[in-house]
């Protein structure tokens, strides 16, 4: 059963679907919520935790200004999932040899494509979205230790690290899917913390009437506005066609090693971390989603668990009070230091049983015990989403 309930402390009210919420994300809700642009509540999901900037977990909507440091540094980050004609038995004993495949054709981490993979009619609309971009803040391509070009297109097509995840995964009738989670890689990262840092140059002499200094924010109007905007969408772009390269490039490395197959099931392709121009409750204001999906009614999107748990592909029942929003995953129940204190691989390998995946020390960040019960957090948001696939993961490529 859905849970819902509200505080009202600051401006406005806060709305969460949880009892599970620790005082930190709490505290920051609480401070989002003091804000004067915000219209006319916050919305908290069930996988709600403490962020940097703003809540993991939230929706914000704000009118006539946004906050930088709420959209974050993963610009657009997101999930992208497709279905095969595949079925469980026709998947070798070992998927081993199909791991290697996929780790040979997606880098992980910092690195990137040795020449550039894409195709090019993705990269010439890009270039000149972040042609202008650069022209106006230069700065932001001096913050990439490479040229700038040569980092975002190479980065095209690649994973990224920490919860960044591949996935291979059978559904509730055997059926394979692919599922990936990736952002904008290294420039939207860049763009992110430029414009962070310049907001909070813009309102130096207004910080100490903020709820806190990551709060800064742009008005419509204001000198960097629409700067801020037209990066911010262009990294939201290139997220969406990091993910689509991505995917072509895993398909590829497939046919390599599994039975022929075709594509039975459209992409769902989602962000849940960006901003988006919408109209609620009256108002036309910028949704900030930061760890949410857009769950408008009948839209389909991807809640993924951690590692080893289950994922669900949803539809949208377009609840007001959520802004139209629902969960982006478990979130994270302890920090990523906190997990690699308290468990061992001996625990990764017992929670990744079946799992074909790095089983090392280098991942146990992303053990499943360190996020929340997915089951839980899906119990939760009943009023949000209905079930459409449970899929549980077989193979999985982390950054």
């Amino acid at each position: 059963m859905s849970i819902k309930q509200s505080f009202h402390k600051g401006k406005v009210p806060v709305h969460l679907w949880t009892r599970d919420v620790e005082h930190t994300a709490l505290e920051q809700l609480l401070n989002v919520s003091r804000l004067p642009i915000v219209h006319p509540h916050v919305a908290a999901m069930p996988d709600v935790h403490a962020g940097i900037g703003a809540t993991v977990g939230s929706v914000i909507p704000t009118r006539g200004a946004i906050v930088p440091a709420a959209v974050g540094v993963d610009i657009g980050c997101g999930m992208n999932a497709i279905r095969l004609s595949l079925r469980a038995e026709q998947l070798p004993d070992s998927l081993r040899r199909v791991r290697n495949e996929i780790e040979a054709a997606i880098p992980v981490g910092f690195d990137m494509h040795s020449e550039d993979p894409v195709l090019r009619s993705t990269i010439t609309p890009l270039a000149k979205g972040l042609d202008t971009v650069l022209d106006r803040h230069p700065a932001i391509g001096r913050m990439q230790k490479q040229r700038p070009y040569q980092v975002w297109v190479r980065q095209l097509g690649t994973l990224g690290g920490g919860n960044h995840f591949i996935e291979l995964c059978l559904d509730e009738t055997d059926a394979v899917w692919v599922m990936l989670h990736s952002g904008s890689r290294g420039i939207g990262n860049a763009i992110g913390r430029y414009f962070i840092a310049l907001a909070k140059k813009d309102m130096e002499d207004q910080l100490g009437n903020l709820p806190h200094k990551d709060l800064a924010y742009f008005r419509e109007g204001a000198r960097h506005f629409e700067d801020y905007v037209q990066a911010v969408y262009w990294a939201q772009d290139y997220a969406m066609v990091n993910r689509r390269e991505m995917m072509r490039l895993i398909l590829e490395a497939l046919r390599e090693q599994l039975p022929p197959f075709e594509v039975t099931k459209e992409a769902i392709n989602c962000h849940h971390n960006y901003v988006a121009r919408e109209h609620h409750f009256g108002a036309d204001v910028y949704v900030t989603r930061k760890g949410a999906i857009r769950a408008g009614e009948g839209e389909l999107g991807i809640i993924p668990g951690s590692m080893g748990r289950h994922s669900y592909i949803v539809r949208g029942k377009g609840n007001a009070d959520s802004f139209c929003s629902c969960s982006h995953g478990a979130g994270r129940r302890m920090s990523r230091t906190a997990a690699k204190k308290r468990f061992k691989t001996q625990d990764l390998e017992a929670q990744t049983a079946g799992v074909e995946c790095r089983k090392d020390k280098g991942v146990i960040d992303e053990i499943p015990d360190a996020y929340k019960d997915i089951d839980q957090v899906m119990a939760d948001q009943s009023d949000l989403v209905d079930v459409v696939h449970t899929l549980k993961q077989v193979l999985c490529v982390k950054g």
